[in-house]
């Protein structure tokens, strides 16, 4: 791996593109793409065609738009990113893109991919991606991360937003069903995000970010993360509980969650780095597969009719 890094160019030698597509985070950008489009395949009933075409296009959208806001994060943390080792080599820190280059571009990315959602999905669509940039952007990234330590619990609504704009892409509304998977990733993040905070917390007081670990102790931020694990462990059985999703889903939930508790108690007992940052990693599996699941679920019946 060190000889792989070695071998990479120095990022101010890159062109302005390929530094803002760094930018963009583009593995960020995946988790967000991939809840969308489940989002968006929840959304059909079993057994009713897709309309790929429609799909594509809601999923190139709101890419665009995640990209874009992803940019602006990245420009208005340029202070705290160079006092951060996870993220000095950012282009808006080790590069020579300039401040111009990523509003203009940002701007025309985020521009077009709310047209694309407005001409060639719906309204609807636009308007609330519209609102999920605003809510990262600008409430979150310039407003709630800087003021206070329950940044990420107020600032999650709009990471939990994508599974909600790919439902809205593909049936005009959200319904009760789709604010459940809002319910989800929304409960899923402070853990998420505390779990990298206590490893990383003397990164983040170096930068004057009040996360929880530096405002309150890792006492708390610990039990905080189990609490909030607990939360998100229940808030996974309510698609069960409603008929949303059936018994293969249930066992999987189950499954997904006794593992993220087993590590979330393991923190507060026994802390140490190596455990929170196997948490943190853990914590994008798990989210990953819970919705994997929840599509598989829903289209089980359909399945067993095809093998029938």
């Amino acid at each position: 791996m060190p000889e792989q890094i070695a071998t990479l160019p120095p990022t101010h030698s890159r062109s302005v593109l390929v530094q803002f597509l760094e930018l963009t985070k583009p593995r960020v950008n995946s988790l967000i793409v991939f809840t969308a489009v489940i989002g968006m395949m929840l959304g059909y009933p079993a057994g009713i065609p897709w309309d790929i075409p429609l799909m594509l296009t809601a999923t190139v959208g709101i890419a665009l738009v995640a990209g874009a806001a992803a940019a602006f994060n990245c420009l208005v943390e340029q202070a705290i990113d160079r006092k951060m080792a996870r993220t000095r080599a950012r282009p808006t820190v080790a590069g020579n893109i300039t401040t111009t280059q990523i509003l203009l571009l940002a701007g025309a990315v985020g521009g077009v991919g709310l047209l694309v959602l407005y001409r060639q999905v719906n309204a609807l669509t636009m308007w609330l991606t519209l609102a999920t940039f605003v809510g990262y952007a600008i409430i979150y990234t310039v407003i709630l991360k800087p003021a206070t330590p329950q940044n990420i619990v107020i600032g999650g609504a709009s990471g939990a937003m994508p599974p909600v704009l790919g439902w809205a892409a593909v049936t005009g509304a959200v319904d009760p069903n789709a604010l459940l998977l809002f319910l989800i990733i929304f409960a899923w993040t402070p853990p998420h995000f505390w779990a990298l905070a206590l490893y990383r917390k003397n990164e983040y007081a170096k930068a004057g970010v009040p996360m929880l670990p530096v405002t309150h102790g890792d006492e708390f931020t610990k039990l905080h993360l189990l609490l909030y694990t607990l939360v998100l462990a229940a808030s996974t059985l309510l698609p069960f509980v409603v008929g949303m999703a059936g018994w293969f889903y249930l066992a999987a939930a189950l499954v997904l969650n006794a593992i993220f508790l087993y590590y979330a108690v393991r923190l507060y007992k026994q802390y140490s780095d190596a455990l929170s940052r196997r948490t943190f990693n853990y914590s994008i599996v798990y989210l990953a597969a819970l919705f994997a699941a929840l599509l598989i679920d829903h289209y089980a019946p359909l399945m067993r009719t095809w093998v029938s």
